[in-house]
């Protein structure tokens, strides 16, 4: 029976589109060519910049939590939840029911930052998240929708605190696309943000990995810090992400984190948490930071906290809090939907356990999916924390690494690959890393254990044909996106009872 947009859907529970059993329509030529004629128009209209509709050439007009429908008809299972935004999934009933409320209320849409009963309940239920002892003496900023908007808030407010104007940051981050933001990320070129080495096991800038090599990065810190002939003066800042995302899923060790915090807590520098894809239950706890029992002087957020509309936020210790009025604005910070449909978030995913259900479906997909690396030499590492998860190709045929038994050399092409082969079996993923050869999976929380397996299993067939040299497809291969038949052919299809497809093998 379809899932009604009022009715709150039990945990783990599939969508409207994942729960039926009719058989899908076959798309109808119309709707195909309606399908090209969009993408057409989108290539000749919009910028060279455009990165997600190049690598997905996809008209998405229908969507219900994990489940995304093409305007050809074609259906996909969707782990790239908007860069991690969805999650609870596309169009989840208690967040459609918030939005409606509001809408229906008659209130204000747009009040820049005047007090609101939403904005009232938002801030609450997000204060109610946050880690302990930090919510007592916490202030919000409400600035620009967007998450690199609250890193260049959060520059501003470190800078003014200290009086100091340097940043440190890590190799391979990522912080949004602004000049500041961009700045301290790891793609930077022109940079006045002291570069620190992030601590990794797989590729290991020291070469050792594990906590040897993260203590080492550690004193690297130490050590930049308290010579004074290092060339960096006491920046106002450090800013880290608890697990580097574009960067290629590089979860940072809790020892590690720790260290950090005892570091820059010594010498009087904020220490900046970059939550804005890491938060909301994605990793396995509310917040990543807790992983480690740490408590930063400064978080920012966006992403998730909207529950899919834009929103962001910059949380604080009170002694920071030095603005004057004025001082950092933002004409769309008071967005009431996204207020309404944030709290609703919040609050469902903390009412019904879903990060500590992320926790535990998680080390079961990393298990299941490591053991594609015993299966396929392309595959070099498989990592994550929670449902953040990566899976590095690397080149099966070249010679490692000099160092002693190190990674093979990356492998784009390899990972570009797999991506198409997923798309083909109608699973959508993201590529990040160093050089784009991780593939990424970033599912919604509520992802079911059905729902699981039919992503693992359609990744593992990619893997497998990408390894396999197999990427040629037949005449009774289903296009991008089809569901096959029980016959193996192409039109009607469905899911089994058991995720997958008809004729699909289980994942190893």
């Amino acid at each position: 029976m379809a899932v009604t947009e009022s009715a709150v859907v039990p945990v783990g529970a599939p969508g409207v589109f994942e729960g039926a059993r009719e058989a899908v329509p076959g798309a109808s030529e119309g709707a195909r060519a309606a399908h090209e004629g969009i993408l057409r128009r989108q290539s000749a209209r919009e910028s060279a910049a455009r990165t997600y509709a190049r690598a997905l050439p996809i008209v998405p007009v229908r969507a219900r939590g994990l489940t995304i429908e093409g305007a050809d008809g074609r259906r996909y299972l969707d782990c790239l939840s908007g860069a991690g935004t969805l999650a609870l999934g596309h169009n989840h009933p208690v967040v459609l029911e918030a939005i409606r409320k509001v809408l229906d209320s008659g209130a204000p849409l747009h009040v820049l930052d005047l007090a609101t009963p939403v904005k009232d309940a938002f801030t609450t239920e997000l204060f109610r998240t946050l880690p302990p002892g930090f919510a007592d003496r916490a202030r919000v900023q409400f600035c620009g929708p967007a998450g690199t908007d609250a890193v260049e808030a959060a520059f501003k407010l470190v800078r003014a605190a200290t009086g100091r104007t340097g940043m440190l940051a890590f190799t391979g981050a990522y912080h949004g696309m602004t000049a500041g933001a961009l700045e301290a990320s790891g793609g930077a070129t022109e940079v006045r943000v002291a570069r620190l080495p992030y601590p990794q096991d797989f590729r290991c800038p020291f070469g050792v990995g594990g906590a040897r090599g993260a203590e080492l990065g550690a004193r690297w810190t130490e050590t930049v810090l308290d010579d004074s002939k290092s060339g960096v003066p006491r920046p106002a800042g450090m800013i880290l992400e608890p697990v580097q995302g574009e960067g290629g899923v590089i979860p940072a060790p809790d020892a590690w984190m720790r260290r950090m915090r005892e570091i820059t807590a010594a010498r009087d520098i904020p220490l900046i948490a970059d939550e804005i894809q890491t938060g909301v239950g994605r990793t396995g706890t509310f917040w990543a930071v807790e992983h480690s029992g740490i408590t930063p002087d400064v978080m920012v957020l966006s992403k998730a906290i909207g529950g899919s509309l834009p929103l962001a936020v910059v949380i604080y210790r009170d002694d920071l809090d030095v603005w004057q009025p004025g001082a950092h604005a933002g004409t769309f910070r008071g967005n009431q939907l996204a207020m309404a449909a944030g709290a609703a978030t919040l609050a469902y995913v903390r009412e019904n356990s879903l990060a500590e259900r992320a926790q535990t479906l998680g080390a079961r997909m990393l298990a299941q999916l490591r053991k594609l690396a015993d299966e396929f030499p392309c595959v070099g590492d498989v990592r994550g924390r929670g449902l953040m998860i990566g899976v590095e190709l690397v080149d099966p045929e070249a010679p490692p690494h000099p160092a002693a038994e190190g990674p093979r050399p990356a492998a784009p092409e390899l990972a570009a690959a797999v991506q198409r082969e997923c798309l083909r079996r109608g699973l959508i993923v993201e590529l990040g890393g160093r050089q784009s050869s991780v593939v990424r999976l970033l599912p919604p929380l509520t992802i079911s254990d059905e729902q699981t397996t039919a992503v693992l299993d359609r990744l593992a067939d990619a893997v497998g044909a990408v390894a396999g040299g197999d990427l040629g497809r037949g005449g009774n291969e289903p296009r991008v996106g089809e569901p096959r038949r029980a016959d193996g052919g192409r039109g009607e299809g469905e899911l089994h009872g058991d995720g997958r497809e008809p004729g699909r093998r289980r994942t190893p």
